[in-house]
């Protein structure tokens, strides 16, 4: 995956932050994710709830994706693992997908492996992001 500036509103870092730590003490599964997520918030970029630019991944965004080979079509929101729930498209940011997707932009493709293959998925549109929406306390 292209290396990219994250943005990221102060009070999600800090969520993210004591997420990482609460699992690795718990949960010996999956750490490569944690690491993945825990790298990925090395580089971002900490703002104000206001300065997210819109057309950002943010934590409880909703965001229409394609894959670029097939065309087909997803829509998924980007929520805490206690929300997670698949069949309502609701991906955990400690799924692989998940941590590709916070912090890209529209028209970004993100990139991550699944089964041993590397998956691609076009951001076409940001249909909710909650900072732009001005629901800060999510």
């Amino acid at each position: 995956m292209t290396e990219r500036n994250i943005f990221i509103t102060q009070h999600d870092l800090d969520r993210l932050e004591e997420l990482i730590a609460v699992a690795r003490r718990t949960d010996k599964v999956d750490m490569d994710y944690l690491d993945r997520l825990d790298d990925a918030l090395v580089s971002k970029t900490s703002v104000a709830g206001r300065a997210v630019p819109e057309d950002v991944v943010t934590m409880n965004s909703r965001v229409a994706l394609i894959d670029p080979e097939s065309g087909q079509e997803h829509e998924y929101s980007l929520v805490f693992p206690a929300e997670a729930n698949a069949a309502e498209g609701k991906i955990s940011v400690l799924a692989p997908l998940g941590t590709a997707l916070l912090g890209a932009s529209r028209g970004q493709t993100v990139e991550w492996s699944a089964g041993g293959n590397l998956r691609r998925l076009r951001i076409e549109e940001i249909l909710y992001q909650p900072e732009a929406a001005g629901d800060y306390h999510l």
